[in-house]
């Protein structure tokens, strides 16, 4: 597995994954989750283009996940991260969040942050086991505060949600 920045061919693709990751929220009674649309391609090109979105591909160049991001409160804000159900369980994830930690490190922003599932296996506790932690209330800058609300207001907040961190060392 090869981890490269994305490219403007690969949008298409990265929709198609989104696709494909979100349907595990099916089967845990999730469905409005899976169905929710993935990021527009104008959404996917801002990031592509600003040097926040990477892909892991296969040895054939094949796209198997991507990972995006954006600055906030100084950190590196993981904003999204999917992996093709065919791919999964390989440790493709965690590669694509040490690369940005890596990118975020370079850039002197000292952590990794992001909002998920409290509840969902391969959300929340999954992020537990890639050394991000739960931030308390205090912890939350107004960045990542805005986010949560905007979350919320696309119908997030059904699930229990939460903000996490992880230094970027």
């Amino acid at each position: 597995m090869r981890i490269r920045d994305a490219r403007s061919d690969d949008l298409a693709r990265l929709r198609e994954i989104e696709r494909s990751a979100g349907e595990l929220f099916r089967a845990i009674g999730m469905p409005e989750i899976a169905d929710d649309d993935p990021p527009s391609s104008a959404e996917l090109t801002h990031y592509q283009r600003a040097g926040v979105a990477w892909v892991a591909t296969t040895e054939a160049d094949e796209v198997v996940a991507y990972l995006f991001a954006e600055p906030l409160d100084g950190n590196l804000h993981l904003e999204q991260l999917s992996v093709h159900q065919n791919h999964a369980r390989q440790g493709i994830g965690r590669k694509l969040i040490t690369h940005a930690a890596q990118h975020a490190a370079g850039k002197n922003m000292p952590g990794l942050t992001l909002t998920t599932f409290r509840d969902v296996p391969w959300n929340a506790p999954y992020y537990e086991r890639c050394g991000f932690h739960t931030l308390g209330e205090q912890e939350i800058g107004p960045g990542l505060r805005a986010r949560r609300e905007q979350e919320a207001a696309h119908g997030l907040a059904r699930w229990p949600r939460v903000c996490m961190r992880r230094p970027t060392t």
